[in-house]
């Protein structure tokens, strides 16, 4: 049994590393392959793709866990990976109809998509090895960052446009790794959870299949009323409105280093040839920041409240020194060209080593956030988890896709400045629940 679960978690990990190595490097890259297609009826933007995606699964949150307690964790994950495939297949021959549908969708399915990773990882996990798996199935995801982005460099190093043919065979690669990711999901073997609920089904001679599932959708169903309702209770304590300011700035991190920061590089006029190749390894190296994060402060310090805020301190000092250097690095209208290079110059002279360490720092600040969010919210709301993350989850994801919204009006300065503005307001209202969890600690104590 022991044997099966560890099989399950690798090629869960597995699954992923191919499916977001396809999703991840196309989030990098699509604002730059957008403003370079030669079809002069496509008006699609990369940027309002991104936010509609983020937009969908911050509300398809609510509706998911009833999909996966219908047709269970396994079927509901290859049917994300189609929807993931779908998306990144409309690249190869792209059309601004397709480009938003599949937006939409895939949307939905990321929804679904995590939400089903969540059950399966805990139904093949016990308390002994549940962060043995939950860190063999993140340090796998993580290097989805690395390889798909590596193939851009190569590939694009050197051009100063992006021609049709280089597009086709960058999407079709990535569609054939996001489908071998998909079909992974199919090799996953049946929990022990899942074989006791199936035998006890089974052993009810007179149910039949579309009863069972009938009584499993009217289960999902009330879950998720009483879900809702703590979900709005949490909403209320003191706790969650605190750390809202923190969750509402992880989510522009997320938009700016996953999407903006790659898309400023390739418009950086100065940068000249090497500025898209450029665009695969500030990806990379943003995923290497991220893996040195999330090695050192989500396993290294995953019980200490004190080092918790010590961590955030030096995710928000690393993000704001990655915020200064851009400013004078980048072009304050790289973000919004419609051109493919950027027509401003910076205060600097734009230098590739500074543009690779502001990635590095993006990755390293963003796992800091991340990681010490899930610490505080799994040690405090402990019992109601669930609820928690999902409002992390929203209010993350909805802030994601309001910075994708803005991304393309709004000058690279005025972005980098609310960024600052509201990671001082998270990280200090940080502190206040930090100092809020201690003094209810040293109140028991006494």
């Amino acid at each position: 049994m022991a044997d099966r679960r560890t099989f399950n978690v690798v090629i869960l990990g597995v699954g992923f590393l191919f499916i977001f190595t396809a999703f991840t490097t196309c989030g990098n890259v699509e604002q730059t392959v957008v403003k370079s297609l030669g079809n002069s009826t496509f008006t699609g933007s990369g940027y309002h793709s991104l936010g509609i995606i983020y937009g969908v699964f911050s509300f398809s949150n609510l509706l998911a866990p009833m999909i996966v307690t219908v047709i269970g964790p396994k079927f509901t994950m290859f049917l994300s990976g189609l929807l993931y495939s779908g998306y990144i297949a409309m690249f190869i021959v792209p059309s601004t109809w397709s480009f938003y549908l599949t937006s939409v969708l895939i949307g939905i399915g990321a929804a679904m998509l995590w939400t089903a990773q969540g059950q399966f990882l805990v139904e093949n996990s016990e308390a002994s090895t549940i962060n043995r798996n939950t860190g063999m199935f993140w340090a796998l995801l993580q290097c989805s960052m690395l390889f798909g982005n590596l193939y851009i460099y190569f590939d694009w190093n050197g051009r100063t446009e992006i021609p049709d043919n280089s597009r086709r065979n960058i999407f079709l690669s990535l569609l054939v790794i996001s489908i071998l990711g998909t079909l992974s999901f199919l090799v996953l073997r049946k929990s022990h959870h899942e074989e006791e609920m199936l035998s006890e089904e089974e052993g009810q001679s007179l149910l039949s299949t579309r009863t069972m599932y009938k009584h499993r959708a009217n289960t999902a169903m009330q879950d998720t009323k009483s879900e809702f309702k703590t979900i709005l209770q949490l909403l209320k304590t003191k706790t969650t409105l605190l750390l809202s300011p923190c969750m509402a700035y992880s989510g522009l991190e997320l938009s700016f280093y996953s999407g903006v920061y790659g898309t400023c590089i390739g418009a950086t006029a100065q940068f000249a040839e090497a500025a898209k190749g450029l665009i695969g390894i500030s990806g990379i190296v943003v995923g290497i920041g991220e893996i040195v994060g999330g090695g050192l402060f989500g396993l290294l310090c995953k019980n200490s409240r004190f080092r918790r805020t010590s961590v955030v301190f030096l995710g928000m000092v690393a993000h704001f020194v990655a915020f200064y250097l851009i400013f004078l690095n980048i072009p304050d209208d790289a973000p919004i060209v419609f051109e493919t290079t950027s027509l401003k110059k910076p205060y600097l002279t734009p230098s590739v080593s500074i543009a690779l360490l502001c990635s590095f720092l993006l990755g390293l600040g963003d796992s800091c956030f991340n990681t010490q969010l899930y610490s505080i919210l799994g040690h405090v709301y402990a019992e109601e988890s669930t609820p928690a993350f999902a409002i992390f989850k929203f209010i993350q994801s909805v802030c994601a896709a309001a910075a994708f919204f803005y991304s393309g009006y709004i000058m690279l300065m005025w972005q980098l400045l609310l960024m600052v503005i509201l990671g001082f307001t998270g990280t200090l209202c940080f502190f206040v629940v930090e100092r809020m969890q201690n003094f209810s600690v040293d109140i028991q104590e006494f």
